[in-house]
């Protein structure tokens, strides 16, 4: 098996535990609240703007000017094709400027960029590529499997034909076919350094929806709660 079978099939798990959280399932329903898409599209945006970074570091990372070029075109897709839909989001939303302005990231979307940044800042392009490739890929998976769903709502109609499109399944089709190139001939204990960064972004994204689902706050629950008694 390519190295990208081996590590999508090693995290079919926390892939799974994706597809069958009630956010994902609520929103091909159509009966996702709101206020929960308000909060996961305001921690997207954050995280999509930190992702373009992190591919652009891919771009200087990069061994050759071909490959230099198609990151720097991932990290500008990401510009302007998500992040303009994450701004259709908010006037549809009616998203104001004081809340943008308040925003906070969530602990876990905190998390999961910190991750990114550590993986990149600390390695190759390997490494990077990595970290980085469970968000393209699950999502189209996401896409995929949603695309004959029927949420008669216009927001959750655009999300799912937005990651179900084709230019997106290209994107994500190449950056599994670098992935493959780069761990190629790797020795054991390199390729599971790059599956170790594959397995906690796959995890990062199970609790992504879980962070939105929650709308989880920076606060410590129970022991807060005993302070106030």
């Amino acid at each position: 098996m390519t190295f990208c079978e081996e590590v999508r099939q090693e995290c079919n798990d926390l892939w799974e535990g994706s597809f069958q959280h009630p956010f994902v399932k609520s929103l091909a329903a159509g009966t996702l609240p709101l206020d929960i898409f308000q909060y996961y599209v305001q921690q997207d945006a954050y995280y999509l703007t930190h992702f373009a970074k992190v591919q652009a570091l891919g771009a200087v990372k990069a061994n050759d000017l071909h490959t230099t070029q198609r990151f720097t075109k991932h990290a500008e897709s990401t510009c302007i094709a998500e992040l303009s839909l994450h701004e259709q989001f908010f006037t549809m939303l009616e998203i104001t400027d004081e809340e943008l302005t308040a925003f906070e990231p969530a602990p876990t979307a905190y998390e999961y960029v910190s991750h990114m940044y550590r993986s990149a800042n600390n390695g190759d392009l390997a490494d990077t590529l990595a970290a980085i490739l469970p968000c393209y890929w699950l999502y189209y998976e996401i896409g995929e499997r949603l695309k004959d769903s029927k949420p008669n709502h216009p927001i959750y109609d655009k999300w799912i034909q937005t990651y179900g499109s084709e230019w997106f399944g290209e994107l994500v089709e190449e950056q599994i076919n670098r992935m493959n190139e780069l761990a190629e001939d790797l020795p054991p204990a390199r390729i599971q350094q790059l599956k170790e960064h594959f397995r906690k972004s796959s995890y990062y994204e199970w609790h992504f929806w879980e962070m939105a689902w929650t709308k989880e706050q920076w606060t410590i629950g129970y022991y807060e709660k005993e302070l106030t008694k």
